[in-house]
């Protein structure tokens, strides 16, 4: 077996996005046994990925001295390959101090992070891009092919209870994500749409993730459940298994939505659908809308609801009909 390290320790949709790119890899090479640097708060996610064999846990109220325990750990560890896929400061000293033959990391890092690699790994062109892009590029340095392989595959799905997301008429339930760190980023009528999905499309809604947000909606009983404040990382990609589509702005979830193979819909405002969006946007189950001159407040949920309203139905009548105006910018 070769040995490979990856050097990714934040945040969730970078690290969704990493797990793609080593999911692809032992696809094409299933002779790579993957180690995984990985901040604790995501080190469950990580350890239960199909694709990864081994963590080690950064653990970043540690200090120094956790930070030099961490790396006498990895150093104990011989590696074929290292790939630092942050590129910063901190995870080119990581790649400074493990025992590597090859040390690859971004061309495009900061903080002085690529004076520690051996090899720089470039964007496919010029402009921007979608960063899955560019971390597919390292496959090329391993004679691989830069391009994804199917879902995403997680370990023990099958020890969760997950008996709130049973079906209402006969369809499992939307799945949405109303938070975001950035306020410009929040979109403020996900309780808008969750009513007019519950009373006008007849499904059942549930909320998800790590802050709580209240919702002062009245449901009938059964059509709503908040799990906000309430959403581990460790049963976050078994519960959007479950799920029939995921509605989420501008996250990390909304990343994991789409690596899974689940319908998405993300809703964007400040930030462009075709660098953050979810991968690859000419995906049939991926689908977005932005709102006019990128400002949430100018999007009305009775707009966002009349759009995936036509889609449900289309669903519903077997048909394959496109997603009204879904990528429109």
């Amino acid at each position: 077996m070769r040995e490979l390290l990856i050097i990714q320790p934040a945040s969730l949709a970078d690290i969704v996005h990493g797990l793609q790119v080593t999911a692809s890899l032992k696809a094409q090479q299933p002779d790579w046994r993957v180690s995984w640097i990985v901040r604790d708060v995501f080190a469950p996610l990580v350890r239960s990925s199909s694709v990864v064999d081994q963590i080690f846990v950064f653990r970043r109220l540690g200090g120094v001295r956790g930070f030099f325990q961490l790396m006498r750990e990895v150093r104990a560890r011989q590696f074929d390959v290292v790939m630092d896929f942050q590129g910063l400061l901190r995870s080119g000293l990581m790649v400074k101090w493990t025992h590597a033959k090859r040390k690859l990391g971004r061309a495009d890092a900061r903080e002085g992070a690529t004076f520690f690699y051996g090899e720089k790994i470039a964007a496919p062109t010029p402009g921007p891009h979608h960063p899955l892009e560019t971390l597919l590029q390292f496959l090329v340095a391993v004679e691989a092919k830069p391009e994804l392989h199917g879902p995403l595959h997680f370990r023990d799905f099958g020890k969760l209870n997950f008996s709130f997301m049973e079906k209402r008429n006969g369809r499992r339930p939307v799945l949405m994500f109303p938070e975001s760190r950035r306020e410009d980023k929040r979109w403020p009528e996900f309780a808008q749409l969750s009513s007019l999905l519950v009373r006008e499309a007849g499904r059942k809604v549930v909320w998800a993730g790590s802050h709580y947000l209240p919702c002062k909606e009245a449901f009938p009983d059964g059509a709503f459940v908040n799990l906000t404040g309430n959403t581990s990382l460790a049963s976050l990609a078994a519960l959007i298994t479950h799920a029939d589509w995921v509605i989420s702005n501008d996250t990390g979830p909304l990343q994991l939505a789409a690596a899974l193979g689940v319908k998405t819909l993300g809703i964007f405002g400040p930030t462009d659908p075709r660098l953050s969006g979810p991968y690859p946007l000419t995906s049939p189950t991926n689908f977005y809308i932005q709102a006019p001159v990128g400002d949430l407040r100018l999007l009305a949920a009775r707009d966002v609801f009349a759009r995936l309203k036509r889609r449900l139905e289309s669903e519903d009548d077997h048909a394959r009909a496109p997603f009204p105006s879904a990528r429109t910018r």
